[in-house]
């Protein structure tokens, strides 16, 4: 019987020393911490998991539609096409350029006041690629902020998270030093739990920092590797526009 005492009082003693035990025995302060801390983590991996799922179909169907634009032979045809590439950025930034090409052809042929000799004006011409520029340089733009809606919180959790982590320790010691002051003793059963409750705080800022400042240089790059590709995609889209289809007859 003490023997089988013995074995209930190291057990409990097990349980009660459990992470479970020390994050259900911390002070309201402690728990609002690692409440706070656990809210993050959950959206930063729900960012995390959307985001990648995003950007590998974005990359999908930029090499997709790229392939259609190599092997197209009118704009026209490729726009129609373009539609089926909702995830590529190249089609969206296509497709804001090509609808501001064809705004700009009914004006200059709906026109009755502007005379043969103005529409070959090389000033005239000149505005038009400016607007079909600057229309493209837009759809980079969106897209771009498109890709990055929520990689900015993990950067925010990464900077934050630790330190928010650190008040909890603070917190912990404080009232590790505390109980010492109340029991007017310093052993290790008035200290320890205190101290378990500010390393455990520390533990969850860590865990929920750690991943979010991988995954957001991570997306970061893969984003700034897209942008670079609209971009070129875009100088390569003007100079065909300039060199076959804003020519005149």
């Amino acid at each position: 019987m003490p023997e089988a005492s013995a074995a209930a009082l190291a057990t409990q003693a097990v349980q009660d020393h459990s992470l479970w035990s020390i994050v259900m025995g911390a002070g309201l302060v402690v728990k609002g911490v690692m409440v706070l801390l656990l809210l993050f983590s959950v959206i930063c991996w729900g960012i995390i998991l959307t985001k990648a799922i995003t950007l590998s179909r974005a990359r999908k169907q930029t090499q997709l539609f790229f392939d259609a634009f190599r092997e197209s032979r009118k704009f026209s045809m490729l726009y129609a096409e373009a539609k089926q590439f909702t995830f590529s950025p190249l089609a969206h930034v296509f497709k804001a350029g090509y609808a501001e090409l064809n705004r700009i052809s009914r004006i200059q042929s709906g026109s009755q006041k502007v005379s043969e000799e103005t529409s070959q004006d090389p000033e005239y011409e000149r505005t038009g690629m400016d607007n079909i520029t600057r229309s493209l340089q837009q759809a980079v733009t969106a897209e771009r902020t498109r890709l990055e809606r929520g990689v900015n919180f993990l950067a925010t959790t990464g900077s934050s998270a630790p330190f928010i982590g650190l008040f909890g320790t603070v917190w912990g010691i404080m009232e590790s030093f505390r109980q010492i002051g109340i029991a007017k003793s310093a052993s290790l059963a008035v200290v320890a739990p205190g101290i378990a409750e500010a390393l455990v705080a520390t533990a969850a800022g860590l865990a929920a920092a750690i991943p979010a400042v991988i995954f957001y240089n991570y997306f970061l790059g893969r984003i700034n590797d897209i942008s670079t590709e609209m971009d070129n995609f875009a100088s390569e889209l003007v100079n065909i526009i300039e060199r076959i289809y804003w020519k005149r007859k």
